[in-house]
């Protein structure tokens, strides 16, 4: 697909600002800005890449505000990033549509009722009393368990697995891999042996979920683990048994959120960070990467560090953390002065 300069103006409600010359050139692709060429539009969403955009060889450019000094066409559009991923809908490949119906090769068990305008892959398995809402896709080698719901216009990707009594909101994306229901690490120490405890609940997911490939979320041993309306969850994480997700959150991979965990509206979560069990996260809360969570954090709250702590406090540390070699340097250099003044005094029998 291609479209000039001029035709993703007028569909963008951008106005065009810097370089005239070529605005009915065709521009194929959305690239960076080091990597844009000729027929490329690329974008600069803040100040800090505006030097590099001026030397950039791209066909035009997304801004907020024309750039000085820069030739080549400008895009000016309220918001670089709504704009980015409208017109990245325009390049996007335009892949054949799934099929609508059952797949001959797919098993269907009893009493499943499936929506208007569904679509179930090859070797899907859906197994007793299961309803799909219309116009979701399941793609290849799904399994829906026994007596789950799922909601209308989702899209399961190939070999995803919904356990039994699971029940998953309108419009949410599960990437391929992805576990919904899987029992949790629950055991007690009994007679000499770890005994598994039973997991009876189920897991929620309420509407405009996405969770990426290969995330688990475990079923609670009773009531439900709840993933919030609109909570999008990255690729490798792991959600135990009975957490509570909030709206609206952000959980980048690999990402650990132990039993009974309570997350708040908003809250962002970023890559490996871990979090005890049965500890409350406040609504807005953002955790550094790599940090390590052990007690309750409240609203608005941003940390970082293991042991998690406020990212000032973490900032100050690391610094001195750095600050170790020449601190041990100055250390040893004193310690050797204390012994040369000490020695002197023993050699003059004063002190």
């Amino acid at each position: 697909m291609a479209w000039t300069i001029v035709e993703l103006a007028q569909r963008l409600g951008a106005t065009l600002a810097g370089g005239t010359e070529g605005l009915n050139a065709e521009i194929t692709a959305v690239q960076p800005v080091k990597a844009a060429t000729e027929h490329d539009l690329t974008f600069v969403a803040d100040g800090k890449h505006e030097g590099a955009a001026k030397e950039c060889r791209a066909g035009a450019v997304l801004v907020t505000k024309p750039i000085d000094g820069l030739a080549i066409p400008q895009l000016v559009v309220e918001n670089v990033d709504a704009a980015l991923i409208e017109v990245l809908g325009y390049f996007a490949p335009q892949l054949k549509p799934p099929a609508e119906g059952v797949d001959a090769s797919a098993r269907v068990g009893e009493n499943v009722r499936l929506g208007p305008g569904s679509s179930i892959g090859p070797n899907v398995v859906i197994a007793d009393d299961v309803e799909i809402g219309a116009n979701t896709v399941l793609g290849s080698g799904c399994y829906i368990g026994e007596g789950s719901k799922i909601g209308s216009d989702c899209r399961l990707d190939s070999n995803v697995t919904v356990y039994h009594q699971c029940t998953i909101g309108n419009h949410v994306i599960l990437q391929s891999g992805v576990r919904i229901g899987s029992i949790g690490f629950g055991y007690s120490f009994l007679d000499g042996s770890h005994r598994l405890v039973p997991h009876n609940g189920g897991v929620v997911l309420a509407d405009f979920v996405e969770i990426g490939a290969n995330t688990c979320v475990d079923r609670a041993k009773f009531g439900n683990t709840m993933v919030g309306a609109g909570t999008k969850i990255d690729n490798l994480v792991q959600i135990g048994h009975n957490v509570v997700i909030g709206k609206c959150c952000l959980i980048a991979a690999q990402v650990g959120v132990a039993g009974s965990c309570r997350l708040g509206n908003g809250v962002v979560l970023a890559g490996q960070v871990g979090l005890a069990d049965n500890i409350e996260i406040g609504d807005g809360a953002m955790i550094g990467a790599q940090s390590g969570v052990i007690s309750n954090v409240a609203a608005g709250k941003k940390l970082a560090w293991t042991p998690a702590v406020d990212v000032r406090e973490a900032a100050r540390v690391v610094a001195n953390i750095f600050r170790l070699p020449t601190l041990s340097k100055q250390v040893k250099r004193l310690t050797a002065k204390v012994e040369e003044l000490e020695a002197a005094k023993d050699h003059t029998g004063r002190g």
